[in-house]
């Protein structure tokens, strides 16, 4: 195991352990100025599972990816990318509650799991 691929190993083996599908864990590793970015495909089955409740595991996934990047002298950021079908449309989708936007809707699993952050 090279010592640049630790990330990258590890996020599949910890990944294909919480999900049902672990064939479909797809993990892609880029290197640029920013840093490592890790990207992150599943199972669209498996969405909730990566997620968590309220982002929790996504969440727990970065922080240790990010210690994982102390250790090796690298800032890691961990993107999920939606599968296709993720997203329910808006004229799909049950009729909006008060207060949702359009725009809410619209957005992806990074942006929701980081304003949970806050």
């Amino acid at each position: 195991m090279a010592k640049t691929q630790t990330d990258q190993e590890f996020l599949e083996l910890v990944v294909k352990s919480i999900v049902g599908n672990p064939d479909d864990v797809k993990v892609v590793r880029t290197v640029d100025e920013m840093g490592v970015l890790l990207t992150l495909k599943v199972n669209p089955e498996d969405m909730g599972q990566i997620i968590g409740r309220q982002g929790s595991t996504a969440r727990a996934i970065r922080s240790i990816l990010r210690v994982i990047g102390v250790k090796n002298n690298a800032r890691i950021n961990l993107k999920i990318e939606e599968p296709e079908g993720g997203r329910v449309r808006p004229q799909e989708s049950a009729p909006a509650s008060e207060g949702a936007s359009e725009s809410d809707v619209k957005k992806g699993v990074d942006e929701v799991v980081d304003e949970l952050k806050l």
